[in-house]
């Protein structure tokens, strides 16, 4: 089997917040959403409605969220609980100094941002379902 992408789909209690959380702290964008209903997919919130799953992308990065009932209905093999940081997801990209400044602004818990024996500078965060996100960029 070739493979072609990896896209993380987390298991999170609630997709509004978590989207909030994406959209306000790491600045990425929301590609699409499934309602409840399943009946269909949007590109936006609607008053009223409960959602069960979102896309978001930033760059070339693109992260599935699903309402733990609903992934565990998906994902039979998965454990009923939310473990959060058993794993960390670990991004390259770009202008990591200015993005670190700007999370240390928005209360995001961090770690420190420090450059590794391997020639990357790198830190890592919890986002507010307990999932560790890296983010490194490799220095000259």
């Amino acid at each position: 089997m070739k493979l072609n992408k990896l896209s993380p789909n987390f298991a999170v209690t609630d997709i509004r917040e978590t989207v909030g959380f994406y959209l306000e702290k790491l600045g990425f964008e929301l590609v699409a959403l499934v309602p409840e209903s399943q009946d269909g997919v949007e590109q936006q919130f609607s008053d009223g409605k409960k959602y069960v799953y979102a896309m978001m992308k930033k760059g070339n990065v693109e992260l599935m969220f699903q309402r733990s009932d609903s992934f565990h209905e998906d994902v039979s093999l998965a454990d009923k609980e939310i473990s959060g940081a058993s794993v960390s997801f670990y991004m390259e990209g770009e202008g990591i100094e200015a993005f670190y400044s700007e999370l240390k602004n928005k209360n995001v818990e961090t770690s420190e941002l420090k450059l590794t024996w391997y020639g990357i500078q790198e830190f890592y965060l919890k986002d507010n379902n307990g999932y560790i996100l890296g983010f490194a960029e490799e220095k000259k």
